[in-house]
């Protein structure tokens, strides 16, 4: 699906496109107290140029269900203006059977997933579907295992009934991870290294959430498919070649902001 990118007219305010993003914690903007995990979402912005601004939603142990039910989605959907854009990455936690995050694939959470398109669309905005990645869980022959189960499924099957666009990073990270290895994949995942202090939220190995180099290489890819599938224009892409970002580039959030965010962005949620 392409998406036509008109200039306002003479005498309009020029508005700043916004990409909003809905997700869970390989998504999240981290607090720097957090190095050295890190979601994609905050690393988006490296890839896009100042025509776009990024407004990172997304959640920590979050699911479709949850983050809709607790008015993160109604916040974003009241802050949108026609020809916003809406990425919702669903589908890492869904699975957690506490009632209050868990969905089933082809029943609740693709409806939960309607409710995004739908809201993005009554609004004038690009509804935009993101299948997260992929746990690492791998053999010792260097197969990755399918913990997501049906939930990448339910999405594919979502976004051709609705014809939404789909960024596959799942299907592209089963192939990087079997290319890696299991060895090589700890580089990307938050494996610790000699003198990065083991703070409560990031234990010596997690399979679950990634380092700068995940993040970067995830939102690299989210970026050149927008631009690949023509859902953004070319000059709102940037660096896609770029192999070496500094910290200071990344994007932590000191605590405060990052507290201020997750508590301020939050509207009663209605008509569920």
């Amino acid at each position: 699906m392409t998406y036509t990118h008109e200039a306002p007219g003479q005498g309009q305010e020029r508005h700043r496109t916004r990409i909003f993003l809905a997700g869970g914690s390989g998504t999240v903007s981290r607090p720097a107290s957090h190095l050295p995990m890190m979601g994609w979402g905050q690393a988006l912005d490296l890839f896009l140029t100042d025509d776009v601004e990024v407004v990172n939603c997304a959640r920590g142990r979050a699911s479709s269900k949850s983050f809709r039910e607790r008015g993160r989605l109604q916040w974003i959907l009241d802050a949108m203006a026609p020809g916003d854009y809406l990425v919702v990455a669903w589908g890492q936690i869904d699975w957690k059977p506490d009632p209050g995050l868990h969905t089933e694939p082809f029943e609740d959470f693709i409806e939960h997933l309607r409710a995004y398109v739908t809201g993005a669309r009554e609004r004038g905005g690009h509804p935009i579907l993101m299948i997260p990645f992929e746990r690492r869980r791998i053999d010792r022959h260097g197969n990755v295992s399918r913990f997501l189960g049906d939930y990448p499924v339910a999405m594919r099957q979502l976004a051709q009934e609705e014809f939404v666009p789909l960024v596959d990073m799942y299907g592209q990270s089963l192939q990087w991870w079997e290319e890696l290895g299991p060895e090589d994949t700890k580089h990307v995942f938050t494996y610790l290294r000699p003198g990065e202090p083991l703070l409560p939220v990031v234990q010596d190995a997690d399979n679950v959430h990634v380092r700068p180099e995940g993040a970067i290489e995830v939102a690299r890819f989210t970026a050149r498919a927008l631009l690949t599938q023509q859902v953004i224009p070319a000059h709102w892409v940037k660096d896609l070649d770029r192999r070496t970002f500094s910290y200071e580039e990344m994007g932590w959030l000191d605590d405060a902001t990052f507290q201020h965010r997750t508590k301020s962005r939050v509207t009663p949620a209605r008509d569920l």
